[in-house]
């Protein structure tokens, strides 16, 4: 099966990390890594792929952690990859999204269509979402 690709918008990212050594917590759920200690502040890391369902690729040198700061929250979203910047032509933006699965619809903002789709995922979705807010067994 070929890769999900998402695409963030800039402004929903504050910065993205390497994966950072982090503490693990008890009683949360399984997509719930631990906190880190990002510059002194208590960053909590994320596996989006396991929030979605999906698996995390086992290839660690890749994955980089978003950093979300929305409102009230401040999480890292661990991925398997970032590609850097993209850039893509207008006219190539579409809200009739390809199928995709339930847990990720909500946070899908429409796709740019290249070789391979590009879904637009929005991170401040997420953030405000009450399943991601719910982290406790």
């Amino acid at each position: 099966a070929l890769p999900i690709l998402f695409v963030a918008p800039m402004g929903e990212v504050g910065e993205i990390l390497h994966e950072p050594r982090y503490t693990l917590l008890p009683g949360v759920k399984a997509w719930v890594k631990g906190v880190a200690n990002v510059r002194g502040r208590l960053l909590p890391v994320m596996d989006l792929c396991g929030y979605f369902g999906l698996e995390l690729s086992p290839l660690r040198k890749q994955r980089r952690v978003l950093v979300v700061d929305h409102q009230e929250v401040f999480a890292g979203l661990t991925v398997d990859e970032v590609f850097g910047m993209q850039h893509f032509p207008v006219d190539a933006f579409s809200e009739q999204l390809p199928p995709v699965e339930a847990s990720i619809h909500p946070f899908i903002h429409g796709v740019f269509q290249r070789e391979q789709p590009w879904l637009v995922f929005s991170p401040h979705a997420l953030a405000a979402h009450q399943t991601f807010l719910d982290v406790a067994y």
